[in-house]
């Protein structure tokens, strides 16, 4: 929710900026040999609305462009214990551009069956109207469509316990109950609220009041604008989970899964990632690691170099659970196996055997060739999981340097640091 709140800031900053500008021409009229100018305006330093024109806006967080889905299809086998799909919205005639390693902002909306349990728990007419930032609409569609109802942070616990003067709350909010109200919080939603505190809401404005916004989810785009002209695609997992006696599952992987067809349309956006792209030469060798959706920028990074016609060779760490159940992309990645686009394919499938391998266990058993390839200048790039995956990669990678490198523990850390200042090291993590 900075989103107001910073936009308020910097416009009051410009301002300011603007009126120093204005009342102090000599500090600002002539600047040094080799300083640089700042550009402001001189007495309204206010952002200036953008002129208008006939051209399609480019589509943003605030602005989405509605996309209509022209694939949907399961990555993961149906027995699998997993759900991964994949899917690809038509952008052509859109205006937006993107780059391999961009990520997509999908709007989602919240489940229409829980928006009408929530409803009849609180008693509350979805009709009712009511204000939401500068607009005013239904409260149906507030909860649908403009607030977060599946999670519950520590304001909402505030707001809540305030109105209805929940001691069971206030407990959970005393100084060194942190680690209660996070176990509290974890895994629980608005309408757990309602049924543990009832009778405590009568007002829908202080239902409004006390969410925060409903925040678009980020996914890694896995194709390439120039082999999937006009499309993006998106590898999504599929959360689906049971707690306190309800199932439950992520807002916007379920609305894809369950509620969105070929033909319907969505919001989205486009969320640069400048620090995540492919090397500029196109002999660089590139080494890529990615279990699980974690493949769907290097999906899209081997698509974009075939495309670029680049030379340079492409190591693949992969894994998953099973590689008869979820090897995704498999049919995609084989063949570029086998026409050596794809130089090296390493699979680390944890549960296809006694004792569980990761893909930072293939990296250590590839540990020789993985060193020659960072010494012959490639680039490194990891996309996944960064409570634990990314870390023991981030560690593999060191041990690799001081095994192979014969590096003090020093050495290896300021080897993998020159990695980075060299853009060569590269994490997309999540």
């Amino acid at each position: 929710d900075f989103d107001e709140p910073y936009a308020t800031w910097k416009s009051a900053l410009f301002q300011r900026l603007g009126e120093l500008v204005q009342h102090q021409p000599s500090r600002t009229s002539a600047p040094t040999p080799g300083s640089t100018q700042p550009q402001l305006a001189a007495s309204n330093a206010e952002a200036a609305p953008e002129p208008e024109d006939d051209r399609a806006p480019v589509a943003s967080r605030e602005r989405p462009f509605l996309a209509r889905v022209v694939e949907k299809r399961a990555l993961t086998a149906t027995v699998s214990s997993k759900q991964t799909m994949h899917f690809a919205f038509d952008i052509e005639n859109s205006g937006i551009a993107y780059e391999a390693g961009d990520a997509c902002g999908i709007v989602p909306q919240n489940d229409p069956a829980l928006v009408q349990e929530l409803l009849y728990s609180l008693h509350f007419s979805g009709q009712i109207p009511v204000q939401l930032a500068k607009s005013q609409t239904t409260l149906y569609d507030a909860l649908l469509n403009h607030l977060q109802i599946t999670r519950l942070n520590r304001k909402m616990i505030e707001a809540y316990a305030t109105i209805g003067q929940c001691q069971g709350l206030f407990q959970l909010l005393q100084p060194g109950h942190e680690s209660y109200l996070e176990k509290y919080t974890y895994d629980r939603g608005l309408i757990d609220l309602i049924h543990d505190y009832p009778q405590v809401l009568h007002d829908p404005a202080d239902l409004v009041a006390m969410l925060p916004r409903l925040a678009p989810r980020l996914y890694s785009i896995s194709s390439s604008p120039l082999a999937h002209r006009g499309q993006i695609h998106t590898t999504v997992a599929v959360v689906r989970y049971q707690a306190h006696e309800r199932q439950r599952g992520g807002v916007c992987s379920t609305l894809l899964a369950d509620r969105r067809n070929t033909g319907d349309h969505l919001p989205l956006f486009i969320q640069p990632n400048r620090r995540f792209r492919l090397p500029r030469e196109a002999d660089a060798p590139v080494i890529m690691i990615g279990p699980g959706t974690g493949i769907a920028p290097f999906r899209a990074f081997l698509h974009e170099r075939r495309a670029l016609g680049s030379t340079g060779q492409n190591w693949l760490f992969f894994g998953e659970r099973s590689a008869a159940t979820d090897f995704l992309y498999r049919e995609e990645l084989e063949a570029m196996l086998r026409d050596q686009h794809l130089t090296r394919l390493d699979l680390a499938f944890s549960r296809d055997q006694q004792h569980k391998v990761y893909v930072q266990d293939r990296m250590m058993e590839q540990a020789t060739a993985l060193w020659s390839w960072l010494q012959n200048g490639a680039s490194l790039y990891v996309c996944g999981d960064a409570a634990r995956m990314a870390k023991d990669v981030d560690t593999a990678l060191h041990t690799i340097a001081q095994q192979q490198g014969g590096l003090s523990d020093d050495g290896a850390r300021e080897y993998v640091g020159r990695l980075r200042e060299q853009s060569r090291y590269h994490r997309d993590v999540y």
